[in-house]
């Protein structure tokens, strides 16, 4: 089979042959129900309870106030509903108009219920501003959610001002990280979030998990009701070796995490003087405070549809700046938010490197853009 230039690593990534070794005994021999009151539930039970305190560490936060979810999805459902249900409802809860739609549809759902919603507005770089909070902020707010990194640009946001100013006027602050987390440092308390979402396939991980971080003391009701699993908040049998797969590939993506951002910084420098030397137009969108290693790049000389199938059949994966459903193309709703037009978006792609590309596959990339674009 030949090569394959994965550089979509901010969809999904390859599972961690760590968290692939960690996982196996809880496929096969150790697959006791966690819950149960015999013997065979201790080695699963134990799994969990160390889990939790990796993960915990690995982000700067106590083991209880871990908890294991299905995935980044349910994490940020999680997050905004049962902060909304947790005493006086409806309030008001405000985000951005360029989170993940994980984010925005739970936030439209509760505007149907009844919450005023405010979407803040995202300057021409892809930064929600302390300024764009301040004056969009409703009295008796009670959650703003606001993402650590944007999973279309990269760009860094400024959570740890935005969460003081949101606690400031006595709202919830949550950070939906499951862009950012294994590309960048993070720590829970320096950022001062009372919520953050991950999902471990994004950081080698399998898919299928991941965790919501609720600061202690936060309220919030649980999304899933049923059996009393995750202290109560959180019903149903823990996917036990999903879970000692995240743990273990995150610490793996953390423990040496500036290497790998350096790895990934270099892919990147390499990629962009490479366009460069080879004389291809492009515009970069977003800033300079990005992700290591994602890129919005824009090629005005084709649309991003027919780029992504023309570097698919040369082996080479990257996603488009527009979301197909099947029957129509629509704009990106995160480029829109920035102001790019519908010809600017349309010829948007993003490029994802991960920690297993290579400097050659990023010149074989810019070869194949050569014999696209010329």
């Amino acid at each position: 089979m030949a090569h394959i230039i994965y550089a979509d690593h901010a969809a999904t990534t390859q599972l961690d042959t760590a968290a692939l070794s960690a996982m196996m005994p809880y496929l096969t021999d150790l697959y006791g129900n966690p819950s149960a009151p015999y013997s065979a539930a201790l080695a699963p039970k134990e799994a969990l309870r160390q889990a939790r305190q990796t993960i915990a560490a690995c982000i700067g936060a106590d083991a209880d106030e871990i908890f294991f979810t299905g995935g980044g999805t349910e994490s940020n459902n999680w997050a905004i509903k049962g902060t909304a249900f947790a005493g006086d409802f409806p309030a008001p809860i405000v985000t951005s108009a360029i989170e993940h739609h994980s984010v925005l549809a739970p936030c439209a759902a509760l505007q149907r219920l009844g919450c005023s919603l405010t979407r803040l507005p995202a300057t021409a770089e892809g930064i929600v501003t302390d300024t764009a909070l301040e004056q969009h902020l409703p009295q008796g707010t009670k959650l703003v959610s606001v993402m650590l990194a944007n999973n279309e640009l990269g760009t860094v946001q400024p959570i740890s001002s935005l969460a003081a100013i949101a606690h400031r006027h006595g709202a919830l602050f949550h950070t939906d990280a499951v862009a950012a987390i294994g590309r960048m440092p993070l720590d829970v308390k320096a950022l001062d979030v009372d919520l953050l979402s991950a999902s471990a396939h994004k950081f080698g991980g399998p898919k299928g998990v991941g965790f919501l971080y609720i600061k202690r003391g936060t309220p919030i009701a649980p999304l899933l009701d049923g059996g009393a699993q995750e202290n109560g908040l959180r019903a149903g049998t823990e996917n036990v070796p999903a879970i000692v797969g995240m743990a273990a590939a995150l610490q793996h993506r953390t423990t040496d995490i500036g290497a790998h951002r350096a790895h990934l910084s270099h892919l990147t420098a390499h990629f962009l003087e490479g366009l460069q030397a080879a004389g291809i137009s492009f515009i970069r969108h977003g800033t300079e405070d990005t992700l290591p290693g994602l890129l919005s790049l824009a090629f005005p000389s084709i649309e991003a549809e027919a780029l992504l199938h023309r570097l698919d059949l040369l082996g080479i994966t990257v996603s488009a700046g527009a979301a197909c459903n099947g029957t129509a193309t629509t704009t990106s709703h995160v480029l829109q938010a920035i102001g790019l037009s519908e010809e600017e978006a349309a010829s948007t792609i993003r490029v994802s490197f991960g920690y297993t590309n290579t400097k050659e596959d990023v010149s074989a990339f810019i070869a194949a853009l050569q014999s696209i674009l010329f």
